[in-house]
């Protein structure tokens, strides 16, 4: 669904009814950088303007302001170098709450790469198609595409029964207006949390990282995601490996920016498996 070709980085909207194929470029000088975003099968329209800015808004964590968060690191000279090292680096959300969730849930007990392949074979079988001269492309399921689906045909796509079900009933509260997943960015963190634990197949850390990467609560820290943990004990050097009330602990005074601290950490592990490339058409892990 994200592709970056070494000098672009592209993905289909669905905007409204259709199909949007964006692709966003950069360009202008060092600290007054400029994005410039093509989309392929938009209308004319403000409303479908300002739905596809919203979405890149979202995907680039372009409105994020980081200076609170420099001014602070500055002050940690552990946590200083990390943030130089990746200076300039927007945390990134999913376009809606429910692409997040849908994540979640995809996601849980897998590896990145198989949770990948799932939710790009989900978006093959249901998600809106964009086609020209490259090929086609799918968007992301809308509720109402993923509702239209059974269990029986997410089985095949490598989703267990469970999974399976979650899914089919998150889309189906979210297609018929019974769940408003977006009203959760209005509520405050620990509500927004015990509302997302009252779904099918959401549990804590599910709930978590839907705040951090669905709502931008970027002082989230998902303590269950073990990947996370452990990125955080070897860059601390802990001895012992770290459990979830421990990780609150080990932050300490970071914990207001837990978020941004979990998504530099991954950055450096994947700079340090060479998972970071400008190979072209490579997807965006």
């Amino acid at each position: 669904m994200d592709v970056w070709d070494g000098t672009s980085y592209q993905r289909v909207l669905a905007v409204g009814d259709q199909a949007v194929h964006i692709t966003v470029t950069q360009s202008g000088e060092k600290g007054a950088p400029q994005l410039t975003v093509t989309a392929l099968g938009a209308g004319r329209g403000e409303s479908q303007k300002a739905a596809i800015t919203e979405a890149v808004e979202r995907l680039l964590g372009t409105r994020v302001d980081l200076r609170p968060f420099y001014r602070f690191a500055a002050t940690q000279p552990r946590l200083g170098q990390l943030a130089a090292q990746f200076r300039g680096l927007k945390p990134p959300r999913f376009p809606t709450v429910f692409e997040a969730v849908v994540n979640g849930i995809a996601c849980q007990q897998l590896s990145l790469a198989v949770g990948i392949t799932l939710l790009n074979r989900l978006s093959a079988a249901c998600g809106l198609a964009f086609s020209d001269a490259r090929g086609t492309q799918h968007a992301f399921p809308r509720p109402v595409d993923l509702a239209a689906m059974s269990e029986q045909d997410l089985r095949p796509l490598g989703f267990s029964r469970n999974k399976s079900r979650a899914l089919i009933e998150l889309a189906c509260g979210a297609a018929e207006g019974r769940l408003d997943l977006e009203a959760l960015a209005h509520l405050p963190e620990e509500e927004a949390l015990a509302r997302l634990l009252e779904l099918r197949g959401v549990g804590r850390w599910t709930a978590e990282y839907v705040l951090l990467r669905g709502l931008g609560r970027t002082n989230v820290f998902p303590g269950d995601d073990v990947g996370a943990r452990n990125n955080l004990a070897r860059w601390l050097r802990l001895r012992k490996p770290l459990d979830y009330d421990r990780v609150a602990s080990v932050l300490g005074t970071w914990k207001q920016f837990g978020g941004l601290v979990y998504f530099h950490l991954l950055l450096s592990r994947l700079e340090r498996s060479a998972a970071l490339t400008s190979e072209p058409g490579r997807a965006v892990e």
